[in-house]
């Protein structure tokens, strides 16, 4: 019986001494250290929050249309913006209006809306700010 608690209280002072060690905790009575694991707790606890307002406020203001002009008469368009009610067939819309052909993309919509595609067009005239133009309007819709 006098092992175990001999053994118990060395547990206990283990735990204490990683509780300590953990939080970076100068005491040495075990009141102060675990008031120093506590106050430790709290502010990782308000970092978490405010990583996760900082990550909300980027997915609610990320818009990003880039255009760029490949060989003949093809365009990459890459879209970044936040998840909306038919935000693929906004797009696709413009693209019709601007008589362009998809001719490859990839969609994504975890966290947000990503697009990446390749479309070409019959207009010679047609310039990357035109695309850019008009992309940038189906999604503000």
């Amino acid at each position: 019986m006098a092992s175990r608690n001999v053994q118990s209280k060395m547990v206990a002072r283990r735990k204490l001494h990683y509780l300590r060690t953990l939080t970076n905790s100068k005491s040495v009575k075990k009141s102060s250290i675990i008031l120093d694991a506590f106050v430790y707790i709290l502010k990782l606890r308000l970092q978490l929050e405010a990583i996760q307002r900082e990550y909300h406020h980027l997915l609610n203001h990320l818009q990003e249309v880039k255009v760029e002009k490949l060989i003949g008469k093809s365009f990459l368009v890459k879209v970044a913006c936040k998840k909306g009610k038919e935000m693929l067939v906004s797009i696709l819309e413009a693209f019709e209006e601007m008589k362009l052909n998809v001719v490859q993309a990839r969609i994504t919509s975890r966290c947000f809306f990503g697009m990446e595609a390749i479309v070409e067009t019959e207009d010679e005239a047609l310039d990357v700010r035109a695309v850019t133009k008009a992309v940038q309007l189906a999604i503000q819709e």
